[in-house]
C-alpha cells in the first residue's frame, strides 16, 4: 500500500524526508499537485482578464511585467506597461532594484488619462501587489487582475513583449549605462 492509497497528499521534499527516516516506506518519489494549496497570507485577487487579450478601445485594459537585463556589468530591471488595444508600450521605467518604485515610475510616465483604464493585469510579483500600487489603483478606480499563480500564459502579452524586446533589441547591443 502506498501513500496515495492511504489518502495522503504530499510533495517531493516531504516524501524524500520520510523515506530517509524510515526504510519501510516506499522509495518512490510521488508528485501530487494540489491546486488548493496557498501560501500563508496569499492574496486572493482574481484573474479578471482570463486571457481575453483583444480590446476594442484604447487604454481599456493594461498589462505589465518586469524583466532583467545586464548593463554595465550589473543586473537592472525594466518595467513596461502595455495597452491591450494595440500592444503599444505606454509606460516604462528602469532601475537597479525590483520594487514598487520602478512600477510607480512606469505608471507616472503614462501619457494618457489614468481614469480611462478599467483593468490593470499583472503577475503576482510583490512589486505589483503592495500599498503604493494599491493607492494608485484606488485613486483612479482601476480594477486589479492577477494571473493565476505559476501560470505565465495569463500574462502572455507582457511576457511576449519582454521576450521580443530582449531578443530583438537588448541582446544585440552592449549596454554600457
Amino acid at each position: 500500500m502506498n501513500m496515495v492509497d492511504l489518502g495522503m497528499k504530499s510533495y517531493t521534499r516531504k516524501i524524500i524526508k520520510i523515506t530517509k527516516d524510515d526504510s519501510n516506506v516506499e522509495h518512490a518519489v510521488i508528485n501530487i499537485f494540489n491546486s488548493n494549496r496557498k501560501a500563508f497570507g496569499a492574496i486572493r485577487i482574481k484573474n479578471y482578464l482570463i486571457r481575453a487579450f483583444n480590446r476594442k478601445q484604447p487604454m481599456e485594459e493594461l498589462v505589465s511585467d518586469l524583466t532583467y537585463v545586464k548593463a554595465a556589468g550589473t543586473w537592472h530591471y525594466i518595467c513596461l506597461f502595455i495597452d491591450l488595444f494595440n500592444r503599444e508600450i505606454i509606460g516604462y521605467s528602469a532601475g537597479k532594484s525590483k520594487d514598487a518604485n520602478i512600477v510607480s515610475k512606469a505608471i507616472s510616465r503614462i501619457n494618457h488619462k489614468l481614469e480611462q483604464i478599467k483593468l490593470f493585469h499583472t503577475d503576482r510579483g510583490k512589486e505589483f501587489n503592495n500599498h503604493l500600487i494599491d493607492e494608485v489603483l484606488e485613486t483612479f478606480i482601476i480594477k486589479r487582475s492577477l494571473s493565476t499563480e505559476g501560470c505565465p500564459y495569463d500574462n502572455a502579452v507582457a511576457e511576449a513583449t519582454m521576450k521580443a524586446m530582449k531578443t530583438e533589441f537588448l541582446n544585440k547591443c552592449n549596454l554600457k549605462t
